[in-house]
C-alpha cells in the first residue's frame, strides 16, 4: 500500500508543503489540504475547465494533474488573481451567475493575455472552449474578457 508524501511547491507566491497520497489531485490538494476553494469539481474528467489553474504559467486542469507533478512547480489559482485586471472586468461586466465556471473562465482569460494580447474575438473563444457555462449564455462571459484584453474595463 502506498505511503503519504510530502510535495512541496509554490500556490500563489507562498512556498507550501502539504503531505498527500501520490495520486491524489490536485485540485483536492488545493481545496482539502490548503482550503483553496476557487477552483472547483465540475466533471473530474477535464471537460469543464471549473477547475482550471496555472502551473509555471500554463493552464491546466487541476482535476486531471497529479499533485506530485506540481512539486517544484509555481501553481497560481483564481486567490492568487483576486486583484488582476481580467477580475474587474468580469465583476464590471457582469460575467458572473452561479460562479462554478467563473474562476475557471477567468484563469483561462489570464493565459490568453499571457498568450496574445491582441487576441481577437475567434482566437478568444477557442481558448475558451475548454470551460463550460450553464448560466451565462457566454455572451457576457466573452464580453468582459475581450474588455481584459482590451485593456479596458466594462
Amino acid at each position: 500500500m502506498a505511503e503519504p508524501v510530502r510535495v512541496q511547491f509554490k500556490v500563489n507566491g507562498v512556498d507550501r508543503e502539504v503531505e498527500c497520497w501520490p495520486m491524489e489531485r490536485l485540485l483536492d490538494v488545493l481545496r482539502e489540504h490548503l482550503r483553496l476553494t476557487g477552483a472547483k469539481e465540475g466533471c473530474g474528467e477535464g471537460e469543464c475547465g471549473a477547475c482550471a489553474v496555472l502551473m509555471d504559467g500554463r493552464l491546466v486542469n487541476s482535476c486531471l494533474v497529479p499533485a506530485l507533478e506540481a512539486a517544484g512547480r509555481t501553481v497560481t489559482t483564481i486567490e492568487g488573481l483576486a486583484n488582476h485586471p481580467v477580475v474587474d472586468a468580469f465583476c464590471e461586466g457582469g460575467a458572473a451567475q452561479c460562479g462554478i465556471c467563473t474562476p475557471g473562465m477567468v484563469v483561462a482569460t489570464v493565459d490568453a493575455l499571457a498568450r496574445n494580447v491582441e487576441a481577437s474575438e475567434d482566437q478568444l473563444r477557442k481558448h475558451l472552449a475548454g470551460n463550460l457555462c450553464r448560466c451565462t449564455g457566454y455572451r457576457a462571459v466573452l464580453e468582459s474578457a475581450l474588455a481584459a484584453l482590451a485593456g479596458t474595463k466594462r
